[in-house]
């Protein structure tokens, strides 16, 4: 089994690729060319997926089974700062690669990688929300990922591609960006232990509840629903549990041994806010018997560890 991950070298690239050389597949990642780094063990490739002459090139001398496209622009914050950089990785780069692949003589399964911000506006009553939902994006971000995954069903439909969409939720981890909250918390909480900065934690919107998964179990489905999920189907990805983001912080305070005191930064408030975003999770456990294995607090407890180790 010959895996591809567009866009591997990223924090979940990272993490889908241990994962899948420990089922024993022979695994090759693409990064673009600015980025320094790539997982260890695999075989890597500059690509930007703007150059459809090179996506074809890579997919000629790998010859891949199965693809995973994660290549994006992911942070809601940078997609407010740079829509069109966001468009442009999240929505030409998708059809660049779909029309490659469509073209190409051979038929790999192939995972499209969208975001459970698709949903957007979710209503009270529509909580958990399943995959048959309505989407009313709430964020730029957002409005990227559903035209990709609308784009990936019209491909599944109209050429028969064995395409395969989620919708993960958010996902957490080790090494992950502190553009991203729980990792700019523990990053904080971090400096504040090693006295690099004042014992101060400054946050956005802490009431808006998310369905946090941790990162690892997150490739967990990605790897089984590219062995057992249905083509042209979407499907969620999270633990099926909401938490508001103080329950975030509350949980890093109390790992910490500092003691830290909380402050709003203007800053770090959205324009726009979802207040609930929660997934059904029914459909991936019945095409996989996929379940959540990571408590949330051990997560947060090795988000902290690897941030300790960076200030260290």
């Amino acid at each position: 089994m010959r895996s591809l991950i567009i866009g591997g070298a990223g924090f979940v690239g990272e993490y889908l690729a241990k994962h899948l050389a420990a089922l024993g597949q022979e695994v090759f990642v693409t990064k673009i060319p600015a980025q320094q780094t790539a997982p260890a063990g695999t075989a890597v490739y500059d690509l930007d997926i703007l150059e459809q002459d090179r996506i074809l090139e890579v997919l000629q001398e790998i010859q891949p089974d199965a693809v995973f496209h994660l290549a994006a622009q992911s942070s809601v914050a940078v997609s407010w700062s740079n829509p069109q950089m966001t468009a442009d990785i999240n929505i030409k780069g998708s059809i660049n690669l779909l029309e490659v692949l469509r073209r190409y003589e051979k038929h790999p399964r192939v995972l499209l990688v969208g975001s459970g911000e698709e949903y957007g506006q979710i209503r009270l009553q529509e909580t958990p929300v399943c995959e048959e939902n309505p989407l009313r994006p709430g964020n730029l971000y957002a409005v990227t990922k559903a035209c990709q995954n609308m784009v990936g069903r019209i491909y599944a439909q109209a050429y028969g591609m064995d395409l395969i969409m989620v919708r993960p939720f958010n996902h957490i981890g080790p090494n992950q960006s502190p553009v991203f909250v729980a990792a700019d918390f523990c990053r904080q909480a971090a400096q504040i232990e090693m006295g690099k900065k004042e014992p101060v934690i400054r946050v956005g919107n802490l009431s808006a509840r998310r369905d946090f998964t941790d990162v690892r179990d997150v490739v967990r489905a990605y790897a089984l629903l590219a062995e057992k999920g249905l083509a042209g189907e979407t499907y969620n990805i999270g633990s099926g549990h909401a938490v508001a983001i103080r329950e975030i912080l509350t949980m890093i305070l109390e790992q910490s041994a500092a003691q830290i005191r909380v402050e709003v930064d203007e800053k770090k408030l959205r324009p726009v806010d979802v207040p609930v975003m929660e997934a059904d999770i029914s459909k991936l456990q019945e095409a996989t018997g996929w379940e959540p294995q990571i408590r949330l607090e051990q997560t947060v407890g090795d988000m902290l560890e690897y941030w300790r180790g960076v200030f260290r």
